[in-house]
């Protein structure tokens, strides 16, 4: 079976680690460009001897896609795309359906929640809508918390989700999102956003 992972940073790493150690890692459809600020999915691939499309677009991939795992990738996957894979997955930043689109976790203390959480879900063509195959909630402190601080927390709670989860992914029925329940943000609200644009408000000022 050809998995195939798409994304950045160090919970795409987390999960290929996962896959590399099971043997059941093919390719690696790393962001273009690599943000600077997290760990290079890139490097990953050469260090560990992975196929990967330079290009970055999954437009560009070689192989036929049995299982295509999403983290923080930063393509929106056409239908046809889609409709061509066994199947397409992604993990979500945010307790869908609420927090759909761009900045969940800015957003979510910048409406001063108390909860936020990762989402693992079914992609669909439209943006985070897919049905829910996993979730898992935790606390956050508007009153102190920063983004980085939630973000670092969402990457340990994403590898543990998805560790829990993997093994039995097609055992698993997904639900449907409840659409009266959906919030959504899109880049073009980042301006309001305020002092919650940045990792932390020290650097909105």
């Amino acid at each position: 079976m050809n998995i195939v992972v798409f994304g950045k940073g160090k919970l795409a790493i987390d999960v290929c680690e996962y896959l590399l150690k099971r043997d059941e890692l093919s390719h690696v459809v790393p962001v273009r460009p690599e943000p600077s600020w997290c760990d290079s999915l890139t490097d990953w691939s050469v260090e560990n001897n992975i196929p990967y499309t330079d290009s970055g677009d999954y437009r560009d991939l070689s192989v036929p896609v049995d299982l295509g795992i999403s983290v923080f990738y930063g393509k929106i996957f056409k239908k046809d795309f889609i409709d061509s894979c066994g199947r397409l997955i992604n993990i979500h930043n945010g307790p869908l359906p609420k927090y759909r689109g761009m900045s969940p976790i800015n957003w979510a203390l910048k409406n001063e929640e108390k909860e936020h959480g990762i989402t693992i879900h079914d992609i669909h063509p439209g943006i985070d809508d897919g049905d829910i195959i996993a979730q898992l909630k935790y606390s956050i402190y508007p009153e102190f918390d920063e983004v980085i601080d939630v973000y670092e927390r969402s990457l340990e709670y994403g590898k543990l989700l998805f560790e829990n989860t993997y093994p039995r992914l097609y055992d698993i029925r997904p639900t449907s999102q409840d659409d009266s329940e959906v919030l959504y943000y899109d880049s073009s609200d980042n301006a309001l956003l305020g002092d919650r644009k940045d990792f932390t408000r020290e650097e909105t000022k």
